[in-house]
């Protein structure tokens, strides 16, 4: 907290006032719950795009937080007082006679309570949704007992609203300059896709270019997965968004790469994925072939009527092996024909003691599930708002308690809400500003476009059999196979023998469907209408999704949802201290015929359950596969990279927390502490020595902090601004 020690000669407490309806009181959570309820709500109705929702929440998040933390003596603010990304947010901190006159608490509440009103209303002007969205939050600031029209931002004064309006505005001006275009929407620049649009009602893929880029697809009246009708499917949704500010990512995990004359910041950067053709190892060009073949195999799951059976409980799913980081080690974490990973499940629940009851259901019935849950949330709040909308159910269950991380006494409502949402908040950015980087820089293919492009060149298996290719698919006896003159698919002339045949799921044109208002297909609402699995051509291949959707409108690699989802875990796992979820399992049921949405189902009542944290986030990673979204080259980078950002955003703002983050030195320019010139990881004044006994020196070294090749006065300033942190 920053304190102002200077004397006021009046005091006039303005916009302060009480809450008198006690809405967030009457519950067991504090006013940082209403307003990111109501967030996960205006996300609902607004466009789905993940890295902008993600942006929002941490940015509404980190409002929060600043306007709680303004109050405090020990915790620092996050923007309020600094400079982040160039900008610097004047704070002249809380007039010290002020504070005793203030009932904190009710002035925390108020202030945040402000701060997120304004943010959220100006984030959501332009959504489509904004006229429910904003009613939904003028009521709640009315509710909480608050008046809209107040304005000022003159907290000067001990006003905790005019606060609350100032910290908003200070956010939002940040906002406007940290690289993510949001005055022009977010508009792209300058990418530009190589291929050719792929339209998706037709057979093949013959406008492709290159079978490793990214497609855009040709759809009329395209349908985001928030229910948001464009007349034709968007464009490359944020693929420049490496250039947005991140929360916790260092400056030293940002490659900055040249590609089509443009400038890409990649961060976390997990190297090239596997391409088809050119000049690269066969071995490289058999795992692009292997993997996006898979997504068609686990797409014969999809049948809810064949017999399959699998235990969905914690007793046979999650607690998966340890994170392959080499492509050639993916054969042993993934089930290729079975579907699932190498989880083993748990033999206990650690709350009850007892082991977890099975679950048997059919898979056909969980693979599904899976595709439609994980998709964007259940709905439809975008993967980092469906984290957040997790974290508020976990905050709901009657074990959970409020000590952070496991330690010391619980917290009140209102402060762990603030640390923990911006902790998410910080996380799912980093999260999506990394995955999207790689996304833009890569720009890679996903299924629909490269089982496509395989199945016209034919198959890549036997050189003796018809239709060879060696960027064919590869063949698998009972799942990828050739027409011949005997199969019912062979054409009345028999013009499709010879082309590659997929079992699987047959795709949206097998559902009995009727149109709706908005001329959308929506699936007759009669038990059993399925697309169901069977032999199609691989010409006509569909994901699990709706026609009006097939397939998010950016680029595969790397898969955002596993980046979300494995940050968002490893944060929740961290701020709870616990990795299972309160009890031993978090749940969410899907009643029979009343779930599913692409087609009618489950045929029977199936239950989603989780032991932890990490195995909802692997089992959001393996939907993704199910549902045709993602081959898995995609996915083990993403989870790598969520490790990261969950890990780091959770180290970072602990340090604004304990407020330590002014005392803790940054990374010197060659790596390494930052004023630690001899390499021991601590300052003393054997460093101050270093410097003094190479002043003068023309050239790279240690001690030449700004880089100019001299060793300098600039140096010796810089050494001693910094005298004293501590190194990380």
């Amino acid at each position: 907290m920053r304190i102002n020690t200077c004397i006021l000669l009046s005091l006039i407490l303005i916009g302060s006032a009480i809450p008198t309806s006690g809405l967030a009181q009457e519950n067991d959570h504090g006013v940082a719950y209403e307003w990111i309820e109501a967030q996960l709500k205006g996300i609902r109705v607004d466009f789905a795009r993940p890295p902008i929702h993600a942006r929002n929440l941490h940015h509404v998040s980190l409002a929060m937080y600043d306007a709680w933390a303004a109050y405090d003596e020990v915790a620092e603010p996050i923007l309020l007082g600094h400079t982040l990304g160039g900008y610097t947010a004047e704070f002249d901190g809380i007039p010290e006679n002020i504070l005793p006159l203030l009932d904190i608490p009710e002035a925390r509440k108020t202030a945040v309570s402000y701060a997120a009103y304004r943010v959220l209303t100006h984030r959501y002007s332009n959504s489509p949704g904004v006229v429910t969205s904003q009613a939904r939050f003028d009521s709640l600031l009315t509710a909480l007992g608050y008046e809209p029209s107040f304005t000022s931002n003159n907290y000067l004064f001990g006003s905790p609203a005019a606060l609350g309006n100032y910290i908003a505005e200070q956010v939002i001006a940040y906002g406007l300059q940290d690289g993510s275009n949001e005055a022009f929407d977010y508009t792209n620049t300058y990418y530009e896709p190589l291929n050719d649009q792929l339209v998706v009602d037709d057979p093949g893929n013959p406008t492709v270019t290159d079978p490793n880029r990214w497609q855009p697809l040709a759809i009329n009246g395209f349908v985001d997965q928030s229910g948001q009708v464009l007349e034709s499917a968007p464009p490359f949704q944020s693929p420049e968004w490496g250039w947005v500010q991140p929360f916790a990512l260092d400056d030293d995990q940002m490659a900055l790469y040249e590609r089509d004359g443009e400038l890409w910041p990649t961060w976390l950067d997990p190297g090239e994925p596997v391409y088809i053709g050119g000049d690269q190892p066969a071995a490289v060009d058999s795992m692009y072939k292997h993997h996006f073949a898979m997504v068609s195999v686990w797409q014969s799951h999809h049948d809810p009527f064949n017999g399959v059976m699998i235990d969905a409980s914690p007793a046979s799913i999650g607690n998966a092996p340890e994170l392959p980081t080499d492509y050639l080690d993916y054969g042993d974490f993934y089930n290729y024909f079975e579907g699932g990973d190498a989880g083993v499940g748990h033999s206990v629940n650690p709350v009850t003691g007892m082991p977890y009851e099975e679950q048997v259901v059919p898979l056909g019935d969980y693979a599904r599930i899976l595709s439609e849950f994980w998709a964007d949330g259940p709905d439809s709040e975008t993967p980092p708002g469906h984290w957040f909308s997790i974290l508020n159910e976990v905050m709901e269950h009657p074990a959970f308690t409020r000590d952070w991380m496991g330690e010391g006494d619980e917290l009140d409502p209102l402060e762990y809400e603030v640390k923990a949402y911006a902790t998410l908040g910080g996380a799912v950015h980093d999260a999506a500003i990394a995955a999207w980087s790689v996304k833009g820089y890569y720009d890679c293919t996903r299924p629909i476009s490269a089982i496509r492009y395989m199945a016209d060149q034919g198959q890549s298996s036997d050189p003796n059999l018809p239709s060879y290719s060696p960027n064919g698919i590869p063949l698998f006896p009972g799942y990828i196979e050739l027409v011949d003159d005997t199969d019912e698919l062979a054409g009345d002339l028999g013009e499709n023998i010879g082309k590659i045949k997929l079992f699987t799921w047959q795709g949206p044109n097998y559902i009995d469907t009727y149109e709706d208002e908005d001329g959308l297909a929506i699936p007759i609402d009669t038990a059993g209408n399925i697309a169901g699995v069977d032999w199609v051509l691989a010409e006509n291949w569909w994901p699990y999704q709706r026609p009006s959707f097939v397939t998010p409108p950016f680029a595969g690699f790397v898969s955002g949802h596993s980046t979300f989802s494995r940050a968002a875990a490893e944060v929740l796992t961290a701020i709870t201290g616990d990795p299972y979820f309160p009890g031993g399992m978090g749940e969410f049921h899907c009643p029979q015929d009343d779930f599913l949405v692409f087609e009618v189902g489950p045929s029977v009542d199936v239950t989603l359950q989780w032991a932890t944290y990490r195995d909802a986030s692997d089992q959001c990673s393996l939907s993704r596969i199910f549902g045709g979204i993602h081959p898995v080259q995609d996915d083990i980078p993403g989870r790598l990279m969520g490790v990261t950002c969950g890990v780091q955003a959770m180290e970072f703002a602990n340090s604004y927390f304990d407020g330590t983050i002014n005392s803790t030195c940054g990374i010197g320019p060659y790596g390494g502490c930052l004023g630690d010139l001899n390499g021991d990881d601590i300052q003393t004044v054997d460093d101050i020595l270093f410097m003094l006994a190479n002043f003068g020196h023309v050239g790279p070294h240690p001690a030449d902090l700004d880089l100019d090749d001299l060793v300098g006065t600039t140096d010796l300033l810089i050494l001693l601004g910094v005298f004293g942190c501590t190194c990380p």
